[in-house]
């Protein structure tokens, strides 16, 4: 029984794949022509001092954009272009609610145009992504919950075919560096956040993933799971022990 089960999981996983392959390939189409047309000196200036009544960016995310656990804000710097494009757009029309500043991000997102969420996208895709994310013993200081990295480790690697869950790598690459344009980089992210959004997926107050992924993989996950996984992807290295060259993605 046990065999069958994992056998079953790796021929969903298959399939998965099967039906995702060809979003891949549109997505990277059009996502090429749309950072060809963004502005990345219009980004940088709506991220630093905002616009009209749009804040600046930095004032939530960090100058860097690095994030803030404290606000629970995400880590900006190397992610996606088509990602942040993506969640602006969601936020913009209300696909996507922002539970974590009471709704700020589908203002903001409102006052943006089409081409300023592709301009911002750039430039944040353009900042230096950080070797690590949370410091883990601040945030345990803080009072939050802090699992354990090993053990996370494991579930981004291997998953638990036993209970049904797929490995992180299997969409976002080796620990969690992100498959572009479709998948986001998970490695480095703050600690605060990656747990508050796999509780959201599980709990189904954020449903904006494609296929309903990640909500699917989410609600299988206990609380310990979730603190595991969010624990090792925050300082989770980008390559491997011998080589560290990250593999260049054509398409952001």
């Amino acid at each position: 029984m046990q065999r069958f089960s994992k056998n079953l999981s790796v021929k969903a996983t298959a399939v998965v794949a099967l039906l995702v392959a060809p979003m891949l390939a549109t997505a990277a189409g059009d996502v090429a022509q749309a950072y060809k047309t963004a502005n990345v000196e219009n980004g940088k200036n709506i991220f630093t001092n905002g616009k009209g009544e749009v804040p600046a960016c930095n004032s939530c995310h960090g100058a860097e954009g690095l994030g803030e656990d404290a606000m629970g804000t995400p880590r900006l710097a190397g992610q996606g272009f088509s990602y942040i494009v993506k969640q602006l757009e969601d936020f913009g029309s209300d696909k996507r609610i922002d539970t974590t500043m009471a709704g700020v991000m589908n203002t903001n997102a409102k006052g943006l145009s089409a081409q300023d969420r592709r301009d911002i996208a750039a430039y944040v895709y353009n900042l230096k992504q950080p070797d690590k994310g949370s410091n883990l013993n601040d945030v345990a200081q803080s009072g939050q919950p802090v699992g354990k990295s090993y053990l996370g480790k494991a579930i981004v690697t291997f998953g638990s075919p036993e209970r049904g869950i797929p490995s992180c790598y299997s969409c976002h690459q080796f620990n969690g560096r992100g498959s572009f344009p479709v998948y986001p980089r998970l490695a480095s992210q703050k600690y605060v956040y990656l747990v508050n959004q796999l509780k959201k997926w599980r709990e189904g107050s954020r449903a904006n993933d494609p296929m309903a992924q990640m909500q699917k993989v989410a609600q299988k996950l206990t609380d310990d799971d979730i603190f595991n996984v969010a624990a090792f992807l925050t300082n989770a290295d980008l390559t491997t022990v011998g080589n560290d060259r990250v593999p260049h993605q054509e398409v952001p």
